[in-house]
């Protein structure tokens, strides 16, 4: 039970979604937030508003993915066992 623990920990699929999302609404959040200033030099586009949601969105999708999808059961030995074999 730990194996599975630790090898759902350590998925790439986790660890890659949930930074993407972090980032994602602390962009987001910078876009909602822009002046005048950052719309004008961006032309009128609220560019960190829309990557910051594609951020969150593709995030999202890892961390779905992970859940629908979990990590298959290590084969082997529990390590418990593995250990006194040697």
């Amino acid at each position: 039970m730990a194996e599975r623990k630790l090898a759902r920990l350590f998925d790439v699929r986790r660890v890659i979604g949930g930074l993407f999302v972090v980032y994602g609404v602390i962009v987001t959040v910078i876009g909602v937030l822009d002046g005048p200033s950052e719309l004008e030099k961006a032309q009128g586009v609220r560019i960190n508003l829309w990557m910051g949601l594609g951020m969150l969105a593709l995030g999202l999708l890892m961390l779905l993915w992970l859940r629908l999808n979990p990590p298959p059961e290590p084969d082997g030995p529990p390590a418990e066992e593995a250990d006194r074999e040697a």
